[in-house]
This record gives C-alpha cells, structure tokens and sequence, in this order.
C-alpha cells in the first residue's frame, strides 16, 4: 500500500487549539494517522513530544508577525 501526502488547506480562524481552544497556527499530522492543532503558544510548549510522534508539522505561527501594508497619505 502506497501513502500518498497530499499538501495540507491553510489554516483558518474556525481551525482551533485542540488544548485552549485560542485560534491553531499548527497542524501535526501523527504518524498514527490522526491530527491536532495547537495555537503558536502551546504549539512551542509541546514542540519536542510533538516532534517525536509527528509524521508532519504545518507550522504557520508566522503569519501572526506579518503587518499589513499602510499608506503615508492616511489621515488619522
């Protein structure tokens, strides 16, 4: 039998920490075939147990450092 990984649909808002329910930034797919999803917090809490039962870490944790582009002619 072959496995075929396919890539994994981004992470959304409705996507939540399976240990706080605050909105998941990871999705560790477990070699045993099931999945969790953690926020960027408890994603780093967990990382090194995480690491040795995952068979893939989707980590999109830098989406919360990218800033929006702003215009110089707003008027605030």
């Amino acid at each position: 039998m072959t496995t075929v990984l396919t890539p994994a649909s981004p992470l959304t808002a409705a996507d939540r920490c399976d240990r706080c329910g605050a909105q998941a930034y990871l999705r560790v797919l477990l070699a045993s075939g099931g999945e969790l999803l953690f926020c960027a917090h408890h994603g780093r809490k967990f990382e090194p147990e995480l690491k040795k039962i995952a068979a893939e870490i989707q980590d999109e944790t830098d989406r919360l450092t990218v800033t929006p582009a702003s215009s110089e002619d707003d008027d605030r």
